[in-house]
């Protein structure tokens, strides 16, 4: 938790955006408060509000195309 959580994949060149509404995260680290869920093997970061809106499906393990 002492880490800064990098994206994969990004050349530290990108910035984190949310995966439902495209929301940045105005830097390529997403936000503490961010939500990040991996779903086949990619990571999907959510920012407060969308996480916050779908919270439950996001704890069943439900994939985003369900939500």
């Amino acid at each position: 938790m002492d880490k800064e959580t990098r994206r994969p994949g990004a050349g530290g060149t990108e910035d984190v955006v949310c995966a439902l509404c495209g929301t940045p995260a105005g830097s390529e680290y997403a936000p503490p408060t961010w939500l990040c869920a991996v779903e086949n093997g990619s990571r999907r970061y959510y920012c407060d509000d969308c996480a916050r809106t779908h919270i439950r499906a996001i704890e069943g393990r439900l994939d985003s195309a369900w939500w």
